[in-house]
């Protein structure tokens, strides 16, 4: 059955009670510190969604803050960072202790395999992680990570055949959408169009709702079409506080806090879960809690200075 052309407008609850299961595999849109999907994030963590596999490239806060919250059994991903605010704390950790099966990937590894999704094939030929003991990675489940072949029309050239990534459902902050559920990513975009084009499902939150007479005016500004999105949530700073470009910078004091709680796990990550997700009804009430208009206008103003 096709994907609806209307009626895709949710809340964040409506969205990711309709669309993520416990058990899903969810692909995480966004990259390190930019346009992370935060607002979607802390949904999943407050409807407690469970026994979860993140995938995608670098799973930074988002993944970070489900894996705390105890809803993830595996991630299959290039690395976890939050670039100079370090590596992703609760999902180091859990790795470590055993309590989450890592399946290392490196970053155009992950991209192929989305590639491969969006594309209806079963699997990419590539030659990325040629070289690295990446390629001694353990079957998970019995099923196989990759395959090696030679090139037939190249005897002796090596070539890493890897398992297409299609998740359940996929979340995505992006600058614009269409109620119609047309997508306008600006600046970069990473693994996310090929991501969405090879997903079950997807929730895409938004700076703004544009009309659909707009799009039609700039169709060249659509990133990926209506017909791959399921659900278009309008959540301003949804992001937060990773930046989203032309709208708001990073907030570096606020990761910077973030970091120092996440290093420290048990009970002072527990009360940040508390207080800053469950306490909170909607990712609206989260940033009352966590930062100030004033502070929000900062981080605006000095994205706009570096346009």
């Amino acid at each position: 059955m096709g994907k609806p052309i209307g009626g895709k407008i949710m809340t964040a609850k409506e969205a990711v009670e309709s669309l993520v299961f416990d058990g899903a595999t969810v692909g995480m849109g966004g990259q390190s510190i930019g346009r992370c999907s935060m607002a979607l994030a802390h949904e999943i963590v407050r409807q407690g969604k469970k026994d979860l596999t993140l995938v995608g490239c670098n799973l930074a806060l988002s993944t970070d803050i489900m894996v705390g919250a105890g809803l993830v059994k595996r991630t299959e991903c290039g690395t976890g960072n939050l670039e100079r605010f370090g590596t992703a704390f609760r999902w180091r950790e859990a790795a470590e202790q055993g309590r989450l099966e890592v399946d290392d990937y490196s970053h155009l590894a992950m991209a192929s395999r989305f590639l491969a999704g969006s594309l209806g094939l079963p699997f990419m030929p590539t030659k990325s992680m040629l070289g690295s003991d990446l390629l001694n990675k353990k079957s998970f489940d019995g099923v196989k990570p990759f395959e090696m072949l030679d090139n037939p029309w190249n005897p002796g050239e090596p070539v890493v055949l890897l398992p297409a990534c299609t998740p359940d459902v996929s979340i995505v902050h992006v600058q614009k959408a269409d109620e119609m559920g047309n997508v306008i990513i600006e600046g970069f975009t990473t693994h996310e169009p090929e991501m969405i084009k090879a997903s079950k499902s997807v929730i895409v939150s938004c700076e703004e709702i544009v009309s659909s007479d707009e799009v039609r005016r700039n169709p060249d500004r659509t990133t990926v079409p209506y017909i791959f999105v399921d659900a278009v949530v309008e959540q301003p700073w949804g992001a937060y506080p990773t930046s989203t470009y032309r709208y708001y910078e990073h907030d570096a004091d606020h990761l910077s806090r973030y970091q120092a709680v996440a290093r420290s796990g048990g009970e002072a990550y527990e009360e940040y879960l508390q207080e800053s997700i469950y306490g909170c009804e909607t990712f609206a009430d989260h940033l009352e809690k966590v930062t100030s208009t004033e502070r929000l206008d900062e981080l605006r103003r000095s994205m706009h200075r570096l346009l």
